[in-house]
């Protein structure tokens, strides 16, 4: 990513992939992951996967299917995944501005107080929606034209 970019979609890995490696972008199969996926390509924004085995990966980067998830990691486990993955956002865009997570609680609860301690903007969409009410409102905002 350009340093320039102000802002970056982050979508959380889900546990449907496919079975051999290919681009993060493709990996997830998911009904969920695709709807996220379009809403986040069609921002024009950089987009990146959060991924429970390898913290932030750019759309684009080939990786290999994994069954780790931080829905079952401990509490030290999730904070040092946020670490991890608060270094590495750092370093792919140093000058960023706002953040908008396609995510579960379990993968923003510790990485947005490091964004925020940077003074970046943290926009949650979808928060305190259900699954269902989330795949709703991808659906609706996927399918309206983009001004």
């Amino acid at each position: 990513m350009q340093s320039n970019n102000s802002t970056i979609y982050l979508v959380s890995c889900v546990s449907k992939k496919r079975n051999q490696p290919c681009a993060a972008r493709d990996l997830y199969i998911s009904d969920w992951f695709i709807k996220a996926r379009r809403y986040a390509e069609l921002s024009l924004y950089p987009w990146y996967v959060l991924s429970a085995e390898y913290g932030l990966v750019p759309s684009d980067q080939i990786i290999a299917p994994y069954e780790r998830t931080l829905n079952t990691m401990r509490v030290v486990d999730r904070r040092s995944w946020a670490d991890h993955v608060s270094l590495q956002i750092s370093e792919a865009a140093p000058d960023l501005k706002q953040v908008v997570f396609l995510a579960g609680v379990r993968y923003r609860e510790f990485l947005t107080s490091h964004l925020s301690d940077r003074d970046v903007k943290v926009s949650i969409p979808m928060e305190g929606l259900r699954i269902g009410e989330q795949l709703s409102w991808l659906l609706q905002h996927t399918s309206l034209s983009v001004d």
